[in-house]
């Protein structure tokens, strides 16, 4: 379990601009048919995850979540669900140790194993790909 942050010298304002740069930073680096193909994709910061999210059973330490319906299947029922990214910053901040450069590398590859699980991938697709 994840000890709750002190955020040290960082305020949790900080940690959201930090956290969008590295999302419109990675976002930019993708090759253009995943970039146009993520276009639909909302992220939202959040501090940590809701209780709805920990009574679906995830745990409260949980870094990122991809919810909605994922690429390619939003036909699939009558009313799609649009694909949304949260991520937790306290909990990067936590994982990374309150260090800055850890906590943006975190938050890449967070956001990118989101993004993968709205490709469809699961989670072993993403450990092959170094995104666990």
């Amino acid at each position: 379990m994840i000890t709750p942050p002190s955020y040290g010298a960082v305020n949790p304002e900080r940690l959201v601009e930090i956290a969008a740069e590295v999302v419109a930073e990675t976002q930019r680096q993708l090759p253009p048919v995943l970039r146009a193909a993520i276009g639909d994709v909302i992220v939202h910061y959040e501090r940590v995850p809701d209780e709805h999210v920990l009574a679906e059973g995830f745990e409260a330490d949980i870094l990122g979540l991809f919810t909605g319906d994922a690429h390619g299947t939003e036909f699939a029922r009558d009313q799609a669900m649009p694909p949304h990214i949260l991520l937790y910053l306290e909990n990067l901040w936590a994982y990374a140790e309150e260090d800055e450069a850890m906590f943006r590398d975190e938050t890449r590859t967070t956001l990118l194993h989101e993004l993968g699980h709205y490709f469809g991938w699961g989670e072993d697709d993403l450990a092959a790909r170094g995104l666990d």
